[in-house]
């Protein structure tokens, strides 16, 4: 029995030992900055000179303005766009959308969406999508054309297989 008690007693200090290794300062949620807290999730990271520049769609020759959404998806969108103008080449689907391939995956946060004209969403984590028209499946939202109605949309979409570019611009 007293075997035991020592033994528990040992553990016990051993635990204490191994909380306090590693911990350097403790974190006050109240006052840390909230990257320094522990459930922040890291998103990536822009720097100044890039989150001062706007994220710009062209769609064929045709600038249109589109008000982004603020999630970690466009982020790393804009991200990409900082290295280089991104082309990306898309092919009509469905008789109401776009579809084209980013070539690589970007973070994800899909909800069941009804979509409209002028949407942009991100589908399976590596397409880009532009509706000309409704659909609903999982996606993840990008964006939406702002300066374009339906019939807008649909000239500039309907018409065969496109490019669009996406740049950071002042």
């Amino acid at each position: 029995m007293k075997g035991k008690g020592l033994l528990l007693l040992a553990l016990a200090a051993l635990l204490l030992l191994l909380c306090g290794c590693g911990a350097e300062r403790p974190i006050d949620p109240t006052t840390a900055p909230e990257s320094e807290t522990p459930e922040a999730i890291p998103s990536p990271v822009l720097d100044e000179k890039e989150d001062a520049m706007e994220l710009k769609l062209q769609i064929g020759d045709t600038p249109v303005a589109v008000t982004w959404e603020e999630n970690e998806s466009v982020d790393a969108l804009r991200k990409l766009a900082a290295e280089a103008p991104l082309t990306i080449s898309l092919s009509m689907y469905g008789g109401f959308e776009q579809v084209g391939s980013l070539g690589q995956s970007l973070p994800r946060s899909d909800v069941q969406t009804t979509t409209s004209a002028g949407d942009i969403v991100l589908y399976a984590g590596n397409q880009i999508v532009i509706f000309y028209g409704a659909n609903t499946w999982a996606y993840t939202r990008l964006g939406h054309v702002s300066d374009q109605d339906a019939a807008g949309m649909e000239a500039l979409l309907s018409q065969g297989d496109i490019s669009i570019t996406l740049s950071l611009e002042k």
